[in-house]
């Protein structure tokens, strides 16, 4: 006599292959896409931004963070009052804080938080600020 295994998850595909619930199904007899295709690395932000209706300036939370910190002292430089850049820092530290954890959309990133401190100075010197806050 012989037994096999069947796992809760090859079981719940049997039976709805047993159903039918695989029938008919959307691109059943098409070949997958991109197949035979040259490999492209960024096969799965273009595949998220189709997914998503995104269109081709749309990036995922986790790369539009990044782009975010690229831009930092030019979006700082915009802030009106030390306490408004403060405020920034924070919400930034807490986006790329969500993106190092996996809570937000896209690849991992690891990103290091932001020094609030070292930012608030060089917002200082460009806009010619010295001595005390």
């Amino acid at each position: 006599m012989v037994h096999w295994y069947e796992s809760a998850v090859d079981r719940q595909l049997r039976e709805a292959q047993e159903r039918g619930e695989f029938e008919n199904l959307a691109g059943a007899g098409k070949p997958l896409r991109g197949a035979g295709g040259e490999y492209d690395e960024d096969w799965w932000v273009k595949d998220w931004a189709q997914r998503e209706g995104a269109g081709a300036g749309v990036l995922p939370p986790s790369l539009a963070l990044r782009r975010e910190r690229e831009e930092l002292d030019a979006t700082i430089d915009r802030k009106p009052s030390e306490q408004a850049v403060r405020e920034y820092v924070a919400a930034l530290n807490e986006q790329i804080r969500k993106a190092r954890v996996g809570l937000l959309d896209g690849p991992p990133t690891l990103l290091p938080p932001v020094d609030a401190d070292q930012v608030v100075a060089r917002w200082r010197e460009r806009r010619g600020l010295t001595g005390p806050r």
